[in-house]
C-alpha cells in the first residue's frame, strides 16, 4: 500500500563505468549477453549508460572511432529490443607512459558529458607522475574521474594523497559493488571512509558480465548504498 511513496532503491538513472561491448576487452562476451545486462539495468531505473571499453596499449589499444562505432551498434540493437536506455561511448584509460604521452600530445581523448574522462592507475603502485597527468588533462579542459579508488591500495593508508588529489580538483568514482565486500574487505572499508568524509562524486556499476550485475543488484539493498544518498553526487550530471 501507498508504494509510490517510498523512495526507489536505485535513486540513480546515470551509470558512467561498464563494459558492454562484446570482444573489445575483458567484459561481456556477444551481444546478446550485453543487451540482456542493459534490459536488467533499465528495469533497475538507469536511463543512460556510459560504456567505458578498457584504453591499455599492450592489451586492449582501443580507438576513439572503433569504440564509437560499436556504441552505435549497441544502440540500434538496444533500440531494436525496445528498451528505453540510451547508450553513449566512453573509455576507461590506464594511465602509464603510452597514456601520458597522448595527454603530453594532445591526441584525441574519448570524454562524456561535459568533458569528463575516465582514468585508472595499477592497484598497488601510485604512477609517479599522476599529479602531472590530472594537472594537464585539466589544462585541456577535461574533467579526470579516478575509477574505483577504494581498490588502490596505494591510497588506504595515505589519507594525505587522497586529499592531495581531491584538492587538485580529481573527482571520485567508487563501484557500487566494493560497498557490499565483492572486491576485498579492505575495499568496501576504504569505500565507507570515501563515503562518510564525502569524498565520492560518483557511483558507477563497472559490470563486465552477470555476476557482476547480480552483485550490483544486491548492493543497491545495502544501507551503505542508501548512505550515499546524502552525498553530493554528478551522476545527474551526465544526463
Amino acid at each position: 500500500m501507498f508504494d509510490w511513496l517510498k523512495p526507489k532503491t536505485n535513486f540513480l538513472e546515470v551509470d558512467l563505468h561498464s563494459h558492454l561491448i562484446p570482444n573489445i576487452d575483458d567484459g561481456v562476451k556477444s551481444w546478446k549477453e550485453s543487451l540482456e545486462i542493459i534490459h536488467q539495468l533499465s528495469l533497475m531505473g538507469y536511463k543512460k549508460l556510459i560504456t567505458t571499453p578498457h584504453i591499455i596499449q599492450n592489451y586492449y589499444p582501443n580507438k576513439p572511432s572503433d569504440i564509437r562505432e560499436k556504441v552505435t551498434e549497441l544502440n540500434a540493437r538496444v533500440l531494436e529490443e525496445g528498451i528505453p536506455l540510451v547508450v553513449e561511448a566512453g573509455a576507461e584509460y590506464f594511465i602509464d607512459e603510452h597514456f601520458a604521452n597522448q595527454v603530453e600530445t594532445e591526441e584525441e581523448l574519448l570524454t562524456f558529458g561535459d568533458g569528463h574522462i575516465l582514468v585508472e592507475t595499477p592497484f598497488m603502485n601510485k604512477p609517479l607522475f599522476l599529479e602531472d597527468i590530472i594537472f594537464k588533462l585539466q589544462s585541456r579542459g577535461l574533467k579526470p574521474i579516478l575509477a574505483h579508488p577504494e581498490r588502490y591500495t596505494y591510497l588506504h593508508d595515505n589519507l594525505e594523497l587522497l586529499h592531495s588529489l581531491s584538492t587538485l580538483g580529481l573527482f571520485m568514482q567508487v563501484n557500487i559493488s566494493s560497498l557490499t565486500g565483492y572486491y576485498s574487505k579492505e575495499a568496501k572499508k576504504f569505500a565507507k571512509r570515501l563515503i562518510e568524509t564525502g569524498n565520492v562524486h560518483f557511483l558507477a556499476s563497472d559490470i563486465h558480465n552477470h555476476k557482476h550485475l547480480a552483485e550490483v543488484q544486491k548492493a543497491i539493498k545495502s544501507q551503505l548504498f542508501q548512505k550515499c544518498r546524502q552525498l553530493n553526487l554528478h551522476n545527474s550530471s551526465l544526463y
